[in-house]
This record gives structure tokens, C-alpha cells and sequence, in this order.
């Protein structure tokens, strides 16, 4: 049999399999899966370099599947390498099978989990550029749909990867003009795609999609190209190969009935069982060791600190500590280096800092991929601009990577620079993402030793930092566990009133009230809630029975924030007692970050006020 006759027959079988598996489990995308049938196989018979034994091996290609609807032709290209077993594919979106309906990392071969459309070629931009840096030889090949081409997270993707000169990134497009409720944007003007891509810097190659020979060129010369990243449009039919079906709306998502797959299976040519043999890179390396813990690390210089100090240049500081002895720290920023103190990092290491400009989307991205070929990523922004990102956030914690995000310049405490740039709505954005760790310090020592943790932390983590500086108020070696809380005024049995509790400013401005109740002859006991997730039930509890009233301040809005966290501590410790949310309920504008706090209700001042009215 020649080359193109077996690759021909395999990209019918990849497309009966696809037809089979969803027609099995009644639900599915077998007419995307099929208009990449020929795409991938070529790639998995002759391009492809991977070990399937090896999956973490840093010499392997990555694909990045990005229109994660198609997955069930990579679930069969994977039959197909003999991974599988056809009992296994024919799972396929059954209960407990780990053939989801969109790829996910519980598969050893698949990275990261996509089909939230727009987030494959950001992820694989990660993977290039952890490739270039470390000089490995891979190619990250990314397939994706035409559809989602009208992503901005795409051609965010798109400009930096130019920028970056990656050329071993690959990305291939599955130009199948149908989307899920009609024709796409530019259906099949192939030139239009071109047009634009060459606008962004790639090398651009134009294809029949079904044409093997076609592929395999297309794929050599975009393996060959050394100083850009290459996009192959490869104009394509959803539902290819089968003549009831082929380029017809209405069929996206839809399995074919049983009848209607026998007739497709036979149009075909029936199932002809090719198997491949995918070509190992040369060499196979061990996958990546896991790196030492912070605090088994010889040579660790921690920063210390004497006079008072932002706590996002205590983040900065802390990045550069840790990657003087952590070589698989990588830091991502999203333009805003200098206030987020990331650039500390980047004078100190600049190999290993990434500026994703203003692509917040992008970042993320990046970071997860970064981090599933094992890297330690901390990315950073303004907390306010986070939020574009969020999708990605969300689906790094599907992939089950672990990722670390700094929003900086957090609430209203920002000050003059008025609404627009103030993120109030963070940590519940973040407290929201499935195992999230949501952390916000409120001195330099409390974020150093924050920071140090993070680098260790499975899943998606969060740190708050701030505009302003803040006075000392721990030591250098002070402790702070996860899930834990401290008392910083008042102590167990003091004969305190209430329990304050606040997190970043809100600790300071209770200190403050804390001062002013105490010439009045009133007791309050002031609680560190450091740790917003997990938040510190036991001890916020057992304040708030010794005290009989919880007052809490936070520079965030009421919904979803600290508030809402403590609450559900109280709860779940089946505590009663009265409470008060003291949070950011008006709008903004540009005032000083005191003349703001006084106007929110979230001052000193207020705090005294609402222990007055609560105790009184």
C-alpha cells in the first residue's frame, strides 16, 4: 500500500471512529471531527514526533487540540496509535470514561483542557516559548477551527507569537466554513485568513484540507521555516465524505442516527483498520524532576524589610529571591512590570520573564502552557484588568495546572486613578474557580512569606497586592499557614466587644480603630484574615464567640468577598453572632485613597462607628 492510499484510508477510519463513538454515546461533534480527519492524519502518520510512554518527556511535539469539540478524531488518531483500545473510544462521554466530550488532562497525552474556543493557540504560545527558551526542538502543532478565529484572544496569540520569532509553533487551521448555527465570518476566502495572518507576521500556507499530499507538503515547509510561526489554511468540509451530511447546516453537534451512520460508514469505504506507528523525537528525555521546596532550598535569601513597603514590591522582591535559586520560575506581565514590581524580576532574570504586552488573555494562556510542560508560573496585572482573563483562570483549573496570578493596585485604595482602573470584584471572581487559593497581605513580610508558598501551591492561586505602602507589622520569620487568620490587636480573653476582620487595607484601618475605641475605654479584637480562601473558620469563629459581634472591611465589593467568606466560616461552625459588612457599595471616583475609603464607609472611622452601633 502507498503512502497516500494509507493515508487516505486512515483518515476514513479516524472519521467512521468519530462517527461511531458519538453515534454510541448519543451526543457529540462528528462532522468537525471529520473535516479534520485528513489534517491528522498525516500529521500522527508522518509528522508527529512523540513518545506515547513518555507523555512529560520535554523532546515530545504538543499538540494542542483547540477546537476541543473535534475531539473525538483524536481519540481516534490515539485508537488508531494503538494507545487505546475501540472499548475505550467507544466510552466516549459515558459516565466515569476519561473520553470527555472535550480533551482533558486526565488523558497522560492531552496538556491542558480546551474547547472553551480561543484558549489552544494562547496555551501553545506558552509551550513555544518554554521550548525556545530551554533550546529543545520541539514543534507545538495547534488545531484549530475557523470559528474561533474570531476569538481576540486568537490574535493576541497571533502578534506576540510573531514577536517572539516562534518558530516552532504551528498552527493549523480547519477552514470548514460551517459554524454551529451557520457560516462563519469568511466561510472559505482562504486569502482574507492569509491576508490577516501576514498582517501579524506569520508565514502563511494555503491548502485543500483532504488533499494528503497537500498536508505533507504544507507540513514539511512549515517545520522548515526558522524565524516565524507558520498557519496552515487548509479549506476543508464539515461532515467530509459523506454526501448527506457534507457542508449542510444543522449538523454541527449532532450525532448521526444509526441508520444514517451505517450509510456513512459504507460511503466511506468501511472500516479499513490502519494502524500507525507515531515516530519517537530523538532523544526521549526524562520528564522534568519536580523542583525543591521553598523551604528545603539552600542559598534562599528571603527579603526583609525595615521601614514600611508596597506589598506588590514585596511581590517583586520575593519573585526575585526565589528565582535566584528556583531555575524553573518563569514570571509573565501584562505591561504593567514596573508598577506590579514583576520587573524586579526581569532585571534580575530576563531569560526567564515573558512581557505578554496588554494581553491579559494571552498570559494566562501562556502561563498555562508554561506550566503543563512544568513550569513555575507567576503572571501579573492590575487585579482589574484579571478579569478579561477569567475564562482562562477557569479553565486552568479544568486542566488541573497550577498556575499563579498577582492582581496589583487592588480596590478603591488606588486612589486618584478613579474607577476604571480599581478591581473590586476580584476575590470573587477568584474564590469562585474550583480549588482556588485567594490570598491578601497586608504588610511586606506577610506577602513574602505568601509569595514563598504560592510557589509551592497545586491549582490556581491568588494574591491581592496593593497601590499604597503599608507599615511592618510582622517579623521576618513569622508563619503564615494557608487557611490560617492572626490576631494583630486584642488577644483570646481580653474582654474585647467585637472581632474586626479585614484582609490588606482593611487590617490597617482596623489597627487604626482599633487605637481611637481604646481611649474610649472599648475592646476590639483585630483579625488578620491573610487567607480570604481557605478562610480560617476555627479561629474567626471561636473571636467571634468570645466577642459576640464580627465586623469585616474590605476594600472590595460586598458580594462575593470577605464578607460572604467569613459568613460561611461562621456556618459551617455553627456560630452565631452579630455581624457587619463593611465593603465598597457606592461608585468611585478620583479622590485620594483616604478621601475614598472615608466615602465607601470603610475607614477607621467607620469601623469605630459600626462597633458603636453593634455594641451599644
Amino acid at each position: 500500500m502507498g503512502q497516500v492510499e494509507t493515508w487516505n484510508d486512515l483518515a476514513a477510519d479516524l472519521a467512521i471512529d468519530s462517527i461511531r463513538s458519538t453515534t454510541e454515546a448519543g451526543s457529540g461533534h462528528p462532522t468537525s471531527a471529520m473535516s479534520s480527519a485528513h489534517l491528522m492524519s498525516v500529521l500522527f502518520a508522518s509528522h508527529l514526533r512523540y513518545d506515547f510512554d513518555n507523555p512529560k518527556s520535554p523532546s515530545n511535539d504538543r499538540l494542542v487540540v483547540s477546537k476541543g469539540h473535534g475531539a473525538p478524531v483524536l481519540y481516534a488518531a490515539y485508537k488508531a496509535a494503538g494507545v487505546i483500545s475501540d472499548d475505550e473510544l467507544m466510552s466516549l462521554r459515558k459516565q466515569g470514561s476519561l473520553f470527555e466530550g472535550h480533551p482533558v488532562p486526565r488523558l497522560p497525552w492531552v496538556d491542558t483542557a480546551t474547547g472553551s474556543l480561543g484558549q489552544g493557540l494562547p496555551i501553545a504560545v506558552g509551550m513555544a516559548l518554554a521550548g525556545q527558551r530551554d533550546g529543545l526542538g520541539y514543534t507545538v502543532w495547534v488545531l484549530l477551527g475557523d470559528s474561533e478565529m474570531a476569538e481576540g484572544s486568537v490574535w493576541e496569540a497571533m502578534g506576540t507569537a510573531s514577536h517572539y520569532g516562534l518558530s516552532n509553533l504551528v498552527g493549523i487551521m480547519d477552514m470548514n466554513r460551517l459554524g454551529q448555527r451557520g457560516a462563519t465570518q469568511l466561510e472559505w476566502n482562504s486569502p482574507a485568513y492569509a491576508t490577516r495572518a501576514q498582517a501579524f507576521g506569520w508565514h502563511t500556507i494555503e491548502i485543500d484540507g483532504h488533499d494528503v499530499e497537500a498536508i505533507d507538503r504544507a507540513y514539511e515547509e512549515a517545520t522548515g521555516i526558522s524565524d516565524r510561526p507558520v498557519l496552515i489554511i487548509a479549506r476543508t468540509v464539515k461532515g467530509h465524505g459523506v454526501s448527506e451530511i457534507a457542508d449542510k447546516n444543522g449538523w454541527h453537534g449532532k450525532p448521526l442516527p444509526g441508520d444514517l451512520a451505517e450509510r456513512a460508514i459504507d460511503e466511506l469505504g468501511g472500516y479499513h483498520g490502519v494502524t500507525l506507528s507515531v515516530a519517537k523525537p530523538d532523544p526521549v528525555l526524562p520528564a522534568p524532576a519536580k523542583p525543591p521546596t521553598v523551604a528545603s532550598l539552600a542559598g534562599y535569601v528571603r527579603p526583609t524589610y525595615e521601614d514600611g513597603v508596597a506589598t506588590r514590591q514585596a511581590y517583586g522582591d520575593t519573585l526575585q529571591a526565589l528565582g535566584a535559586v528556583r531555575p524553573d520560575i518563569f514570571v509573565l506581565d501584562g505591561e504593567v512590570g514596573n508598577s506590579t514590581f514583576a520587573n524586579i524580576f526581569e532585571n534580575a532574570f530576563p531569560d526567564r520573564f515573558f512581557e505578554m504586552f496588554i494581553a491579559e488573555q494571552l498570559m494566562v494562556g501562556a502561563a498555562v502552557g508554561m506550566a503543563a510542560l512544568g513550569k513555575t508560573t507567576f503572571s501579573s496585572s492590575f487585579a482589574a484588568f484579571l478579569t478579561r482573563a477569567y475564562d482562562f483562570i477557569r479553565m486552568a483549573s479544568v486542566s488541573g495546572v497550577s498556575i499563579r496570578v498577582c492582581g496589583s493596585h487592588a480596590g478603591i485604595s488606588i486612589g486618584q486613578d478613579g474607577p476604571s482602573q480599581m478591581g473590586v470584584e476580584d476575590v470573587a471572581m477568584m474564590r469562585a474557580v474550583h480549588g482556588s487559593t485567594v490570598l491578601c497581605p497586608c504588610d511586606g513580610p506577610s506577602t513574602v512569606r505568601l509569595v514563598e508558598q504560592m510557589a509551592d501551591l497545586d491549582g490556581v492561586s491568588y494574591l491581592r497586592t496593593m497601590r499604597g505602602v503599608t507599615p511592618i507589622l510582622y517579623q521576618a520569620d513569622e508563619e503564615f499557614p494557608i487557611g490560617g487568620s492572626k490576631i494583630v490587636a486584642g488577644s483570646d480573653g481580653d474582654g474585647a466587644v467585637a472581632t474586626v476582620v479585614g484582609s490588606g487595607i482593611g487590617v490597617i484601618e482596623g489597627l487604626t480603630a482599633a487605637e481611637s475605641l481604646a481611649a474610649e475605654g472599648i475592646k476590639i479584637r483585630v483579625i488578620d484574615a491573610y487567607s480570604i480562601k481557605p478562610i480560617d473558620s476555627a479561629g474567626i469563629s471561636q473571636a467571634a464567640a468570645e466577642t459576640g459581634a464580627v465586623i469585616t472591611v474590605e476594600d472590595h465589593h460586598p458580594e462575593g468577598g470577605l464578607a460572604e467568606a467569613v459568613l460561611a466560616g461562621l456556618a459551617a461552625e455553627g456560630v452565631n453572632a452579630r455581624f457587619r459588612s463593611l465593603a465598597v457599595r457606592n461608585m468611585p471616583g478620583s479622590a485620594s485613597p483616604e478621601e475614598l475609603r472615608e466615602e465607601a464607609g470603610i475607614s477607621a472611622g467607620a469601623i469605630a462607628a459600626a462597633v458603636r452601633d453593634l455594641i451599644l
